[in-house]
């Protein structure tokens, strides 16, 4: 008997998108022009299989697409595929391919291609776990992909959407590519064109692209997506004060990456406004599990007894709010109760005797941080003086944001304590979370949350997976492999006489949206 699953599993059909709101006649939209974009740095790689930041996916979801995409609201929805057919205990997946889809360089996109991405996406993906069960793949016609999996995997289908680490449909031609050594062709809206790494990148529309004519319009990620833009100029601007005078005097329609108090120099000039999204991310200490000191629990739970989040927030001057757990709480899984006494502990006595217990003897702890994200740079300065008062000896690095998000994700670069924020697995949920939560911290083996996860993937049963996720979440926090800070809010710039289109979501996307 075939087990329980979730009906918005079983069939997943494409539905028209509701838009949030409805162009007036002096918002009509036109095509062409150029949008210029400030935002905070630019990507290292386009490689949607290794991007983890967000300065690169908001460039990436312009070139490239998912066969499942995330809608408005973060749910599951097709997008190459005009539908997905689960069977057999949710370990066979057929997607239904849309016809007539191109990539940039004019081919047509086939099962042969969904075939080779999945393939070397296995291959070299930050994110390959997420393959690990596959038994075999079917190309039964140009546009049937099917994937047979080892055993139940009840949300296969949802882990397919992330936004991080996409599993992007690329030529075939593409799938012996080594990492970050793959050509840019996609079959998304933009293409790219100019791209100086340390100065600007430019997307051109791709006039070729196939849109989802099934729909009314853009939902999410998924929809009806139409580039009314000749061309989008990405600015890579690293500090704030300079983006915010760059759309003052015009030189930039959209910027990225607001404090609070900068936003409030908006207040009263009639032509510019601020686009706010919340929640957002989420902001973490990241303390990595598999360098020196930090590679002791015992240092790293002394290092969670320090942490004062009111003087941290009260530093940064973002928009924040406080919440100790990994999710929010609208969520099923929301354990904010459990996760509340590994949260703002702000006990530097109980860090002295945890690091008295773990043989600590003054040694270094290094805290790497970057120029680029204020908030990131003021964080880890305030960490290292709450580090200080417990008797550690921090010593700060402040490198530029590229180097540090790489540092981060690859384990390199000889750092004990970083900070970044999570967006997409807050939202999208515990089934997201499985590559953040090895990848960033570098765990080597952790048999609780690795027992966990397989149980959580491998239930139907949704009180099973509530379950499983209380125990990765515990453990999790409990071995400060991460420690929360808050919730955070986006808050962008924009010129409201020149652009129109522009919908919250966290990423910043430019389909849809046209130049007055």
């Amino acid at each position: 008997m075939l087990p329980r699953i979730p009906r918005s599993f079983l069939l997943l059909s494409i539905t028209a998108a509701t838009a949030l709101f409805a162009a007036s006649p002096s918002q009509a939209q036109t095509k062409g022009g150029t949008l210029i974009y400030s935002t905070v740095a630019g990507p290292a790689s386009l490689d949607p299989y290794m991007a983890g930041s967000l300065v690169e996916l908001e460039i990436i979801h312009g070139i490239f697409e998912t066969l499942v995409a995330m809608d408005e609201n973060y749910n599951a929805k097709p997008m190459l595929a005009s539908k997905v057919e689960i069977s057999n205990e949710a370990k066979t997946f057929t997607f239904t391919l849309r016809k007539g889809v191109k990539f940039s360089n004019g081919q047509e996109m086939t099962s042969a291609d969904v075939l080779g991405s999945f393939e070397r996406f296995k291959k070299v993906s930050t994110n390959a776990p997420l393959l690990a069960d596959v038994d075999k793949y079917e190309t039964p016609d140009p546009y049937t992909f099917i994937v047979h999996l080892k055993s139940t995997n009840a949300v296969f289908v949802d882990l397919l959407k992330s936004s991080t680490y996409p599993l992007v449909v690329l030529p075939a031609s593409q799938k012996d590519k080594a990492a970050r050594e793959v050509e840019i062709i996609g079959t998304g809206p933009f293409k790219l064109g100019e791209w100086q790494k340390d100065s600007h990148l430019i997307l051109l529309r791709n006039d070729g692209y196939s849109a989802d004519e099934s729909a009314k319009d853009a939902d999410g990620f998924a929809g009806k997506k139409t580039a009314y833009l000749d061309s989008v100029r990405y600015n890579f601007i690293p500090e704030a004060n300079a983006r915010l005078a760059a759309l003052q005097t015009k030189k930039s329609d959209v910027i990225a990456d607001l404090t609070l108090d900068l936003a409030k120099r908006l207040e009263g000039i009639s032509e510019l406004s601020t686009l706010k999204t919340f929640p957002y991310c989420q902001q973490y200490f990241v303390l990595h599990a598999s360098n020196g000191l930090t590679a002791n629990p015992l240092i790293r739970q002394a290092i969670r007894e320090v942490v004062n989040v009111d003087d941290i927030l009260a530093a940064t001057g973002i928009l924040s709010q406080r919440n100790p757990s990994l999710l929010y709480p609208p969520s099923p899984y929301y354990a904010g109760d459990m996760a509340a006494k590994f949260y703002d502990r702000k006990d530097p006595k109980k860090a002295k005797e945890l690091l008295k217990q773990a043989g600590y003897n003054g040694e270094k702890l290094v805290l790497q941080t970057n120029s680029n994200y204020a908030y990131m740079r003021d964080s880890i300065l305030v960490l290292s003086e709450q580090l200080k008062e417990a008797g550690i000896n921090a010593d700060v690095q402040v490198i530029d944001w590229m180097s540090n998000s790489n540092n981060l994700q690859r384990g390199t670069g000889n750092w004990n304590v970083s900070t970044t924020s999570f967006c997409s697995p807050p939202l999208l949920g515990p089934q997201q979370w499985k590559s953040t939560v090895y990848t960033f911290p570098h765990i080597d083996k952790d048999p609780t949350i690795d027992a966990a996860f397989d149980s959580l993937f491998k239930s139907v049963d949704e009180e099973t997976r509530k379950t499983a996720w209380f125990d990765i979440e515990s453990r999790f926090l409990e071995q400060a492999y991460m420690v929360k800070v808050a919730d955070t809010g986006s808050l962008r710039g924009y010129n409201n006489t020149r652009v129109g289109g522009l919908k919250p979501y966290f990423y910043q996307r430019f389909w849809n949206v046209w130049v007055k």
